[in-house]
């Protein structure tokens, strides 16, 4: 039976559970009253805020006023392109690989690149075992632990890892964590973040052995099978980059859509009032 579909689509950066695990790791972010988060940082030793992953309100600048938070420099970087008050680009759009999760798994499968289904189809006759629970709060994971190899082996960046695992400390129920195991080994995991109607493919990683029988392919159609079960209608699996054509392809032929950003831009409105009653 299909679970009731979450309401709302929300950002996974302006997830309530999001700014809990900031706090966690001793961040204060502050909730407009609108219900938005802002996040603060210094740039050049400057004060500035940011409204991260989300269309702003017309009345913007009036809940920064009412929050006294009107005076400092705003970045924005809505998800989606979007209306935007007079702002200074700071980076042009990007595009995010987006699944979207149809109830019928029929669907999501015709939607797969022929050479990707296929070693979907090799990967179901491998003899994996797959599993799925919460992700563990415990910073010696291996997934953690593989995942700042890697980082420093490939040199990308990504969430800071105390942030996973403080997020997995604050809300357990909205992560995911896929695993095949060859045997006793384990080949491969996927942890996939909720958040709303949509959820997001977070960090994962694969053996030689995983890669030879296509571990990811076959935890990512599971993983969407679960995820639409539960109400999810999309799926994030993160930002097409031109360095990295391999991991693009695997993203799109799965069946994801190449998806505009609103791009990043900075604007200043320190005249903005609090609007009377």
């Amino acid at each position: 039976m299909r679970d009731t579909a979450p309401p709302t689509d929300t950002p996974l950066m302006q997830d309530p559970s999001f700014a809990a695990a900031l706090r966690l790791c001793g961040a204060s972010p502050v909730i407009l009253p609108g219900g938005l988060m802002i996040l603060h940082r210094r740039i050049l030793g400057l004060p500035v805020n940011m409204l991260p992953r989300t269309v702003p309100p017309d009345d913007l600048f009036e809940q920064l006023a009412a929050a006294d938070l009107h005076r400092h420099p705003l970045i924005l970087s809505p998800e989606v392109p979007c209306h935007l008050p007079r702002a200074l680009r700071l980076m042009a759009a990007q595009r995010r690989a987006v699944l979207d999760l149809c109830p019928d798994p029929g669907q999501r499968i015709a939607r797969l690149h022929p050479k990707w289904r296929n070693q979907w189809r090799k990967a179901g006759r491998a003899g994996l075992h797959l599993s799925h629970a919460p992700m563990p709060a415990d910073p010696s994971h291996p997934l953690l632990l593989a995942e700042a190899r890697q980082r420093a082996q490939r040199g990308y960046a990504g969430w800071p890892l105390p942030l996973t695992r403080a997020f997995a400390a604050v809300a357990p129920a909205q992560t995911r964590l896929f695993t095949a195991r060859h045997g006793r080994r384990v080949v491969a995991q996927m942890l996939f973040l909720r958040h709303g109607a949509g959820a997001t493919y977070h960090i994962g990683h694969t053996s030689a052995e995983g890669r030879r029988c296509h571990a990811h392919n076959l935890l990512l159609i599971t993983a969407c099978d679960w995820l639409a079960a539960k109400g999810h209608l999309t799926l994030d699996l993160g930002l097409l980059h031109r360095r990295t054509a391999g991991l693009n392809r695997f993203k799109q032929r799965s069946g994801a859509r190449a998806q505009p950003t609103g791009g990043t831009w900075l604007c200043w409105h320190p005249l903005a009032h609090r609007r009377c009653p």
